[in-house]
C-alpha cells in the first residue's frame, strides 16, 4: 500500500524493567497503519542519551518516519527534548503559547509555578511546535535530509491527543497524495481462523490496491478494509461495494458495519428505540456499567444497575431466594434467571442483563474457575447462557464483560 516506512522509539527506563507496560507504540502503529504508513521497527529504549542517539541513527537510515514518545517531563531524566535540540542543531527558545497554557493549568490547580516548568515551554528553534492541550509537555516536529522524526510525550492520553489533532494531518498532507480510505465490519461468537475460512475466496478476489485485515479481540473480529486510490469518490464506493458482499457472506455474526466499541453499538440501538437496560452484577463488579456509562448521552437507556458481589445483597435487593442459592449454588442458571428477573423490576427497565460466575479459584467451590452464567431478559422472556473461560482473573473478566455486552446485543436484535 505504501512505500512510507515508520519507526516506533519509546523512551523510559521503567520500560525495560516491565514497571510500565508500552501502549504507546501499539496505538501508534495501529494508527500509521490505517493512514497506510508501515512500521518497521518498534524499539524501546532506556533513558541513557547513547541509547537514545544510536536508536534514532539506526531507525533514520532506513525509515522515511520516527515517532518518539516519552521524556518530556520536568524532571532530571527527561533528556528527550534538550537532546534532539542539540542533535538537530538548534537552540532553545520560549512558545509564548505553550507557556500561557502551562501556567493556566497550574493556576487551575491552584499549584506554584516552578521554574522547571517554565522550561516545560521551551522548545527547539528548529522544530515545529505540536500543541499539546491535554498537558504541560507539548510535542516537537522535526524534518531533516527529507524525513521526518516527531516527539511526543509518554503519557497515553496526551500522545493519543496530540497525534489525531496535530501529527496525523501532517502526515497527510507530507507523504501522501492519494486518498487512503477504510471501512469495517465488526463480527462476533466466531474466532479468526473461522472468519478468514469463510473469506478466503473473496479476499483473493481484492484488487492490488484494496487490502483486508483481521484485528481479533475478546470474543470479536474486526475486519478492516483499507483501500488507496486517487479517486476518493470512486475509492469510497468501491469499499463499500466490497464491505456488503463481505458482509452478506457473514450475514449471521456481523454485529456492525461501523468501527465501534460493542457499548456504542448498543447504546445506538437503545436509543434509537427508545429502550431502558438495567444490570445485575455479580462477578465482573460493575463493569459492564463502567462500559455503557463510557457513552455520552447513556443516562438516555442505562437505567442503573446493582453490583450484587455478596449473596446476601442478591436476595434483599434482587428478590433472588436463599434456597435457590442453597439448592443450586450461587453460580447457576436458577440465580442468574432470578437475578435477571429481580433487576428487571427494581431498575424498571425494558431490558436486563444479570451476571453470576467464578473468575479465579475460591477455596471449596465444586463450581470450575470461569464459570459464568449470564442471562437477559424483557417482561415476555429470558435467555440463559453459561461459558467457561480458560484464562486468569483479569482477563476472565474481560471475556465476560465482552460476551455479556455481545449477548444483550443478541437479545435485542433478536438473536438469541
Amino acid at each position: 500500500m505504501s512505500n512510507i516506512a515508520a519507526a516506533i522509539i519509546t523512551i523510559g527506563d521503567e520500560l525495560l524493567i516491565g514497571q510500565v507496560i508500552d501502549t504507546n507504540s501499539a496505538w501508534i502503529a495501529r494508527h500509521l497503519n490505517e493512514q497506510g504508513i508501515d512500521v518497521l521497527r518498534r524499539v524501546a529504549v532506556g533513558d541513557s542519551r547513547d541509547a537514545i542517539v544510536n536508536a534514532l541513527n539506526e531507525e533514520l537510515a532506513q525509515a522515511s518516519l520516527v515517532i518518539i514518545t516519552g521524556g518530556l517531563g520536568p524532571t532530571a531524566d527527561d533528556i528527550t527534548k534538550p537532546l534532539l535540540n542539540e542533535y538537530f542543531g538548534g537552540k532553545m527558545v520560549m512558545d509564548k503559547r505553550v507557556l500561557a497554557h502551562v501556567k493556566n493549568i497550574f493556576s487551575r490547580r491552584n499549584r506554584p509555578f516552578l521554574e522547571r516548568n517554565m522550561k516545560q515551554a521551551e522548545v527547539p528553534d528548529v522544530c515545529t511546535t505540536l500543541f499539546n492541550e491535554m498537558g504541560t509537555a507539548p510535542g516537537m516536529w522535526f524534518e531533516k535530509d527529507d524525513k521526518v522524526i516527531v516527539s511526543l510525550p509518554g503519557v497515553p492520553f496526551e500522545m493519543a491527543h496530540i497525534m489525531e489533532r496535530e501529527v496525523l494531518p501532517r502526515l497527510e498532507k507530507r507523504f501522501f497524495s492519494d486518498a487512503i480510505l477504510h471501512r469495517s465490519i465488526i463480527t462476533a461468537g466466531e474466532g479468526e481462523s473461522f472468519v478468514a475460512e469463510k473469506l478466503q475466496d473473496m479476499e483473493a478476489a481484492l484488487p492490488a490496491h484494496i487490502k483486508l485485515a483481521y484485528l481479533p479481540g475478546a470474543g470479536m473480529v474486526k475486519l478492516r478494509l483499507t483501500g488507496r486510490a486517487a479517486d476518493a469518490q470512486m475509492l469510497d464506493k468501491e469499499l463499500q461495494a466490497w464491505q456488503m458482499e463481505f458482509a452478506g457472506r457473514l450475514e449471521s455474526i456481523v454485529v456492525s458495519l461501523e468501527d465501534i466499541p460493542m457499548e456504542h453499538i448498543l447504546g445506538k440501538w437503545l436509543t434509537k428505540n427508545h429502550k431502558t437496560i438495567g444490570l445485575a452484577e455479580s462477578c465482573t463488579g460493575g463493569n459492564i456499567s463502567h462500559h455503557l456509562t463510557q457513552i455520552n448521552g447513556a443516562s438516555n437507556y442505562f437505567n442503573g444497575s446493582i453490583v450484587c458481589y455478596q449473596e446476601e445483597i442478591k436476595v434483599k435487593l434482587l428478590g433472588v431466594k436463599l434456597e435457590t442459592i442453597n439448592n443450586f449454588g450461587v453460580v447457576s442458571e436458577e440465580v442468574v434467571t432470578e437475578m435477571a428477573k429481580g433487576a428487571l423490576m427494581a431498575l424498571e427497565s425494558d431490558y436486563a442483563f444479570a451476571i453470576t460466575g467464578w473468575l479465579s479459584a475460591v477455596e471449596g467451590e465444586q463450581v470450575p474457575v470461569g464459570t459464568i452464567w449470564m442471562a437477559v431478559c424483557d417482561k415476555d422472556k429470558i435467555r440463559t447462557k453459561v461459558f467457561h473461560f480458560i484464562y486468569n482473573r483479569e482477563m476472565n473478566k474481560v471475556m465476560a464483560t465482552s460476551m455479556g455486552m455481545l449477548m444483550i446485543w443478541k437479545f435485542i436484535n433478536g438473536k438469541l
